[in-house]
């Protein structure tokens, strides 16, 4: 088996942005592994901005990999507006770009990992937002490395009608 590097060389970091949480896990540097990180449980978007901020310093990511809650018909609904509007304003206070990946399942599959790991249910409650941005990341990642070829992008659609993938920075 062939390894192929990663186009991308720095951190990404992944967020499954919800109303009350925001799950978050890291790549390595050569974008091979994804690894959890603590979840942020959100307070006011000004606080929350500040401290993926300084997340994003600190472990100098290149890229913020933001999962596009799409609805099954593959439509976006209210949660995809919101989760859009707030990844512009984290763009531009970080100045890293946006990729957005389509996240339908990942909460799923996380809930059916954790369940299948026998843990107690409150346990669960609070894997479940960081093990759903393991999840997207690593699809990114094997989609990169062309191991998920199937996985369907849901980026942003460009102002020249053309779909794109990536918010470019300022």
């Amino acid at each position: 088996m062939e390894f192929q590097e990663n186009p991308l060389v720095g951190r990404i970091l992944a967020l499954d942005v919800g109303k009350k949480r925001i799950g978050l896990a890291l790549s390595d540097p050569m974008g091979i592994t994804a690894q959890g990180l603590p979840t942020l449980y959100r307070t006011t978007i000004r606080e929350d901005l500040a401290a993926l901020d300084e997340l994003v310093r600190s472990r100098e990511v290149k890229l913020l990999l933001v999962g596009h809650p799409l609805n099954m018909s593959g439509t976006e609904g209210r949660q995809a507006v919101y989760t859009k509007e707030f990844a512009e304003r984290l763009r531009e206070r970080t100045d890293v770009g946006i990729r957005y990946w389509d996240e339908r399942l990942t909460s799923v599959e996380a809930g059916r990992v954790l369940r299948s790991s026998g843990i107690s249910i409150e346990k669960r409650a609070k894997a479940v937002d960081q093990l759903s941005a393991v999840l997207l990341l690593e699809s990114f990642l094997d989609f990169g490395r062309g191991g998920a070829a199937e996985q369907v992008q849901s980026d942003e659609i460009q102002g020249d009608g053309h779909q794109g993938d990536e918010v470019p920075r300022d």
